[in-house]
């Protein structure tokens, strides 16, 4: 039987990215997202739902976290689930907690006033980069001169 363990959400900081490093120097990061689900109920009254996600991320990505995200933030991530456990100090009870290890990250626009030099989106896969900016004005389309040949062979 396959199996497949892969997460997409969007959604906002709930708090800004706490960076650390392990003993080795690889830098980790942990950041939390709030996800808002709306409806509309059978009588259609608006009806809406957060859930809140716990994400780690890992070297370069956990760095370019901590210096461009912040609390309110929107930003994209992929991932796998992952199930952490570890015994309770205070009851001596099992604990386990249902979290997010990013895969890829994108940061998204926050809707509100931008502070600092955080960059407006950009992709960050496993070898994380920041997001390149387009000039004033530029455009992702082609320019109005541009003719498409049609002698395409397929």
């Amino acid at each position: 039987m396959a199996n497949l363990n892969k997460v997409m959400l969007i959604g906002n900081l709930t708090r800004d990215p706490e960076l650390r490093y392990t003993p080795k120097g690889t830098a980790v990061a942990d950041i939390a997202l709030a996800i808002n689900r709306v409806w509309n109920n059978e009588q259609n009254q608006r009806q809406e739902e957060t859930t809140f996600v716990d994400i780690t991320l890992w070297g370069r990505q956990a760095e370019l976290a901590q210096q461009y995200l912040t609390k309110g933030r929107g930003a994209y991530v992929e991932g796998r689930l992952q199930m952490d456990t570890w015994d309770d100090k205070q009851t001596g009870q099992k604990r386990s907690k249902l979290k997010v290890v990013a895969e890829s990250l994108q940061f998204l626009p926050d809707g509100g006033a931008r502070t600092g030099n955080a960059p407006a989106g950009g992709m960050m896969g496993g070898t994380a980069r920041p997001p390149q900016q387009r000039p004033q004005g530029a455009s992702a389309a082609p320019p109005d001169d541009f003719t498409e040949d049609d002698d395409i062979p397929f």
